[in-house]
């Protein structure tokens, strides 16, 4: 990879990692249009290593005082609200790591082609546009239960076909059981720090498994963007997501499915 190509995917995928358009399609279809050899194992642990450091430090504190309920709920301390949002965290995580460790050829095999990623683009893009326009927007993080976890983290699993979207899914659940637009991407924020680093183990054991050449400096290069265009998206998403809705992701998403399915026939 040259530098250019390692500039413009790391900021593309911290840019979508945490909007509702789908990374995983854009890592994919980037290349494909403009002709670029595969990224490879190294850069997508890279890229993704970047997303999880943006999403930690942005909700650092958050994320301690989780942790902190949490191991205080395993020796007795009782359950509180955020050790309550712990176990939901994890929870939530389950149907994603199970479905994605049975079906993981499968995945990678079949459903990386443009076709699935434009049909699942525009229909998960609809899907979004439903969810956003019910009424009832009410409730936060702190107020979902174990069905709802269940269902959301069902959602999750989900966006292992590319083209779906992880957090678009999740915030669509979200919204579908009535959180509110904020709630429902907090949610699905802290909801991608487990799976993040439970991908980000799995590639880097298959990595040590193989031969491949690494290049730190494209490696720290790519960490690096990912993580500032990580952070400066979710900070601008949670600041504007009230105000404008979900329906500019929706557009876009009913764009590039169009798009791609006009290239493709």
């Amino acid at each position: 990879m040259d530098t250019i190509q390692i500039i413009i995917l790391a900021i593309v995928q911290g840019l979508t990692e945490f909007l509702p358009v789908s990374s995983s399609a854009h890592l994919i279809l980037v290349p494909m249009l403009l002709q670029w050899p595969d990224q490879g194992l190294v850069f997508d642990i890279a890229v993704h290593v970047g997303s999880l450091m943006a999403v930690l430090i942005y909700f650092r504190v958050e994320v301690i005082d989780m942790l902190i309920a949490w191991s205080r709920s395993l020796v007795g301390g009782g359950v509180t609200s955020n050790s309550r949002l712990g176990w939901w965290v994890i929870l939530g995580t389950v149907p994603a790591v199970i479905i994605g460790f049975l079906f993981k050829g499968v995945i990678e095999s079949d459903l990386r082609s443009p076709w699935v990623i434009a049909i699942t683009t525009i229909v998960f893009g609809l899907l979004l546009w439903f969810a956003d326009t019910r009424k009832s927007k009410q409730r936060s993080e702190y107020e979902l239960k174990l069905p709802d976890v269940v269902t959301i983290g069902l959602f999750q699993a989900v966006a292992l076909i590319p083209g779906t979207s992880r957090s678009g899914i999740t915030m669509t659940a979200g919204l579908l059981l009535g959180m509110t637009r904020q709630a429902a991407a907090r949610f699905s924020f802290l909801l991608s720090i487990p799976l993040i680093l439970a991908g980000g183990v799995l590639q880097s054991v298959e990595l040590a498994q193989s031969v491949q050449t690494i290049d730190w400096f494209a490696l720290s290069l790519a960490i690096t963007l990912s993580a500032i265009s990580a952070g400066l998206c979710i900070h601008l998403f949670l600041g504007l997501i009230e105000k404008v809705g979900m329906m500019p992701f929706v557009i876009y998403r009913l764009l590039l499915g169009v798009i791609l399915i006009a290239l493709l026939v």
